[in-house]
């Protein structure tokens, strides 16, 4: 009976060994595969400080940032190298990740041309204090342009809105969002298509454009379409009077001669 005790002491005491060891080996498992993904990041490019719209970055401007794999955004960079000497399309805050959407490549020319989306147009457009919103426009709105002209040789005007949604690109030849207090300005840059270029230069022409400040975050309206001046018609020339159609009349006559009857038909 002892000998039978000690053996299945020695089986149970076996068994638990066993099971231990097992449950040791997996936890030294789960603490190295934890270790290994915690050191698996990417290094990733951010701001360092705030880019304003429409300025070059340099190396200061920028530092690197280890981010996990699976939070990496698309289009990021992994070397500052290639961010140095791109324009800022937009403004970049401080820690954003910066993404190629967001930095134009600087090939050739001013940065302003850099800022430009394919098919965008830059124009010009002279302002005073009150077309340039008392001041309080930055390059990276959007507005509104209203056009205001004399009807016909009365004194009464006519205002219309000719373009709507469009961004400011530079106001005077500041083009960086850099300023706490309003300023008086004389021209204002916009991004137009080439129809929109040439509609708002006939508008300047014809008589005075007007800016109007957006919210950012309201929805674009369907475009203007500028109602052209009705071509004069011409008068329909009159119907030709009706043509009278002569239509010769038969009358039968009956003539008697004597006893005798007879009849003939005469055209009349």
């Amino acid at each position: 009976m002892k000998k039978k005790g000690i053996v299945a002491m020695l089986g149970v005491s076996l068994l638990l060994a066993i099971g231990a060891a097992g449950m040791a080996n997996s936890w030294v498992q789960e603490r190295i595969g934890t270790t290994d993904s915690e050191e698996l990041t990417s290094a990733v490019v951010v701001a360092a400080v705030e880019i304003p719209f429409g300025r070059t970055v340099e190396t200061t401007d920028l530092r690197m940032m280890e981010l996990p794999p699976h939070a990496v955004p698309k289009g990021s960079f992994n070397s500052i190298d290639q961010v140095v000497g791109r324009i800022s399309s937009q403004a970049i805050y401080a820690d954003e990740v910066i993404l190629e959407r967001r930095v134009a490549e600087h090939m050739a020319g001013s940065a302003l041309a850099a800022v430009l989306e394919p098919g965008m147009r830059a124009i010009t457009v002279r302002v005073d204090d009150v077309a340039g919103v008392a001041g309080f426009l930055l390059p990276g709105n959007q507005v509104d342009v209203v056009s205001s002209k004399r009807s016909g040789s009365s004194r009464d005007f006519e205002s219309t809105t000719i373009l709507r949604g469009i961004t400011v690109l530079a106001v005077d030849q500041h083009a960086t969002q850099e300023r706490d207090r309003p300023m008086i300005v004389r021209a204002v840059t916009l991004a137009v298509t080439p129809p929109q270029a040439e509609r708002l230069l006939e508008a300047t022409e014809e008589g005075k454009v007007q800016l109007t400040l957006r919210n950012p975050l309201e929805e674009v309206e369907e475009p203007v379409e500028v109602a052209s001046e009705p071509e004069p018609v011409a008068a329909p020339a009159p119907a030709p009077a009706p043509r009278r159609v002569y239509r010769p009349q038969h009358v039968r006559v009956s003539v008697i001669r004597g006893t005798d009857l007879s009849s003939t038909t005469v055209n009349k």
